[in-house]
């Protein structure tokens, strides 16, 4: 009985394996689609709250969600203007950033060559690249871009969003056959999500300002476009934040030296600290749930599956997939191993056999999430 039981639950488990695969596939081959909704729920989450508040001042809601739109567009138009401007500029200057970098390397190289050191500009040029670099700026900006590039379908996609989201839940009441029906653990985590996506925003967007304004003291050039930088990237966790900063730090150095170049990094430092560790820890008023090594590999994760949103969005993504495993027995393990350490409290207790409680292994006993 024993053996049968082992072989239906390995059937099972390739059976689930194999459509793990699929899926991923099928997202992989519906990326562009995929990424156009994930932009446009990411917008409706962000636009929700100003609607709601437009609606408290007894505006109604078709003018409220079209004037929140209507200030989406404009933003849009705004920084899209403004940054390809200075991506355009950089570019122009570029060959004089090029030809400063290659003096300032041949005198440093001058300079170790009096100490027997030989050789040292091929490597130097090689890892301090600002054409290299700006690629890999390039590319990230243009993959937002081609991300928006279906902007007239998302910004429908967001209206019509906005325009149900109020009576989404009288929608699934009828459904579900029963007008009182509450949904706290759905309601709970829609304000997780709604929490995280806004607080992440408004933190983001000061956090690209502050940038702005000290490489504007400091004098280096184009602090718009690394400002900007900086408030996309403050969405990635983890490796976001350092990103952002090396072109900048490495412009300061080429175009300033290298006490500009210290001063930059400082002030990169200062504000991810101040806002990333301080603030936000305090608006968010609770972690995540996730634990650390689960958002770097959701970063890796959803970003080759769905390019730079999905390293944008890695961790709203992570955090659905964690919840629809909490709310599934069959899955819940996938939840706990997605979440942070588990409390000493919730681990079953060793019996004489070597075993948990319920004879799984020490840590492995299904205690503590609501199996009996």
């Amino acid at each position: 009985m024993t053996v049968k039981s082992d072989h239906e639950q390995g059937i099972r488990f390739l059976i689930i394996a194999a459509a793990l695969v699929i899926i991923i596939m099928g997202i992989n081959q519906a990326q562009s689609v995929l990424v156009s909704f994930l932009v446009a729920v990411f917008f409706a989450i962000i636009g929700t709250p100003p609607v709601l508040w437009l609606e408290r001042k007894r505006i109604p809601s078709v003018v409220a969600v079209l004037l929140v739109v209507a200030g989406m567009i404009t933003i849009l138009l705004i920084v899209a203007a403004i940054v390809g401007a200075s991506i355009n500029s950089f570019y122009n200057e570029l060959p004089v950033y090029q030809t400063r970098l290659h003096e300032q390397v041949s005198e440093f190289n001058a300079v170790l060559a009096t100490r027997g050191i030989r050789g040292m500009d091929k490597i130097l040029l090689g890892y301090i690249n600002p054409v290299a670099v700006m690629n890999l700026t390039v590319g990230l900006l243009t993959g937002l871009g081609s991300a928006l590039s279906n902007i007239v379908l998302i910004l429908l996609t967001v209206t019509f969003i906005l325009f149900e989201a109020s009576s989404f839940p009288v929608k699934l009441r009828a459904v579900l056959g029963n007008p009182q029906q509450v949904f706290p653990q759905f309601t709970r985590f829609a304000g997780d999500i709604k929490r995280y996506m806004v607080i992440k925003t408004l933190i983001s967007m000061v956090t690209g300002v502050l940038i702005g304004i000290w490489l504007t003291i400091i004098g280096v050039d184009f602090p718009i476009l690394w400002g900007f930088l900086a408030f996309l990237l403050n969405y990635v966790p983890n490796v976001g934040s350092t990103v952002a900063a090396i072109p900048a730090v490495l412009l300061a150095l080429i175009q300033l030296g290298i006490g500009s170049a210290v001063m930059a990094t400082a002030g990169y430092m200062a504000v991810n600290f101040i806002l990333d560790n301080v603030i936000e820890t305090r608006l968010m008023g609770q972690k995540l749930g996730l634990s650390t090594l689960v958002v770097f590999l959701s970063l890796i994760f959803w970003g080759s599956l769905l390019g730079p949103i999905g390293m944008v969005l890695c961790i709203p993504l992570t955090m659905t997939l964690k919840f629809a495993c909490e709310n599934n027995k069959g899955t819940q393990w996938i939840a706990v191993l997605l979440g942070p350490e588990v409390p000493t409290e919730s681990i079953p207790t060793v019996s004489k056999r070597g075993g948990g409680t319920d004879g799984y292994p020490h840590g492995f006993g299904l205690e503590g999430r609501g199996e009996k």
